[in-house]
């Protein structure tokens, strides 16, 4: 069994996210920050259940689509590093997740 850990980023952008649904339906901002934190649990146990970035095509960078988001992640040994949580609309930039 692994460890998820979140980047200060990947928060940050939850949080920006809640705030951003909070304005209209702060119920819907709360589901959201419990469905996405819910949605990764499966990584400590399963890490390469998320797909390969298709920007990246690297085996250690995966993410799992949450809503019409996408929790991009990376793989390093047993710890799984959250790294953003990136609108799918949006264009995901190599810069945006390899470090």
């Amino acid at each position: 069994m692994g460890q998820v850990i979140w980047s200060p980023q990947a928060l940050d952008d939850v949080d920006a996210i809640c705030v951003y649904i909070a304005r209209d339906a702060p119920r819907y901002a709360e589901m959201f920050a419990r469905g996405v934190f819910a949605a990764t649990d499966r990584l400590a146990d399963f890490p390469r259940s998320g797909r390969v970035v298709p920007e990246l095509e690297r085996e250690d960078y995966r993410e799992i689509v949450f809503q019409s988001h996408r929790v991009v992640y990376r793989l390093q040994g047993e710890v799984v590093e959250v790294i953003t949580v990136h609108h799918g609309a949006r264009p995901l930039d190599e810069s945006d997740v390899v470090r």
